[in-house]
């Protein structure tokens, strides 16, 4: 499974990439083998130098083969919040979506 990496307004980092890795590995390591790739999408929505309530975005949005695209998203204050909050909810929407199959 493939990781791609999109940022907006986002400084990217190594130890954010590996937090990614990790949330998503804990999360939704047994899917792994029906998907193909996963795109992140991190963006910080009021700017790098303003600081407003859950501006930080996660979006994961899983490729799994044969099947169309699955995204979901969070906000949080803090970009790592974010992204373990979408890997739950990826986690909860891929057992719906490929454990029907």
């Amino acid at each position: 499974m493939q990781i791609q990496y999109n940022y907006a307004n986002f400084e990217a980092s190594d130890a954010l990439e590996q937090h990614v890795e990790e949330a998503l590995d804990t999360t939704i390591k047994r899917f792994a083998d029906r998907l193909t790739r996963i795109e992140v999408h991190l963006a910080d929505e009021s700017s790098v130098n303003k600081k407003t309530p859950n501006d930080k975005k996660c979006l994961l949005e899983a490729r799994p083969a044969g099947m169309k695209p699955i995204s979901v998203d969070e906000h949080a204050d803090d970009m790592y919040d974010a992204v373990r909050g979408a890997a739950k909810k990826l986690a909860r929407v891929l057992e719906k979506k490929l454990e029907k199959d």
